[in-house]
């Protein structure tokens, strides 16, 4: 049985700063309709990863964890939108339904801080990041397509942290 699931990568942060600059890489990749779902114990990098896919998408104002408001809404100089929404203080996908997850993606990207908490109440095609805690500077990060849309995704982000692959 393989380690990763197929069509999947994983790469090692060695500081907070490359945790950031590997989500400046993805969040160029974003469009209308992403899921991006991130899981992870506390002080993994969640945040600090959607702080960089923010500055990548182009919000000028810097990302913080919504974890009491449960989601904070970037825009950009365009007037585009990104949603954060943190499910750590949700208690099911029930409560997460009746977020409407529907009409952020409909606004624009969604990243999910705590995703497997409500992962039945997310469309099924997503883009899964795993972070683990490796020491205190290091990270290791699983990325992980689900469903067609986001396999271009994952080798186009694969090819911008790795070069030609």
């Amino acid at each position: 049985m393989p380690i990763l699931r197929a069509g999947a990568f994983e790469v090692f942060s060695n500081s907070p700063e490359q945790t950031r600059r590997l989500g400046i890489q993805l969040g160029g990749l974003l469009e209308t309709g992403d899921l991006v779902c991130l899981e992870g114990e506390l002080g993994s990098g969640k945040t600090t990863l959607v702080q960089g896919i923010a500055s990548g998408w182009g919000s000028p104002t810097h990302a913080t964890s919504p974890t009491f408001v449960l989601v904070n809404v970037y825009k950009r100089p365009d007037g585009a939108l990104l949603s954060h929404l943190d499910a750590y203080r949700l208690q099911d996908s029930q409560e997460a339904a009746a977020l409407d997850i529907d009409l952020y993606l409909e606004q624009g990207p969604l990243v999910v801080e705590w995703a497997q908490k409500i992962e039945s109440a997310l469309p099924a095609e997503r883009l899964w990041l795993k972070l683990f805690w490796v020491d205190d500077e290091r990270r290791r990060v699983e990325v992980s397509p689900q469903g067609k849309r986001y396999e271009p995704m994952v080798r186009a982000f694969q090819e911008a942290v790795y070069g030609l692959v």
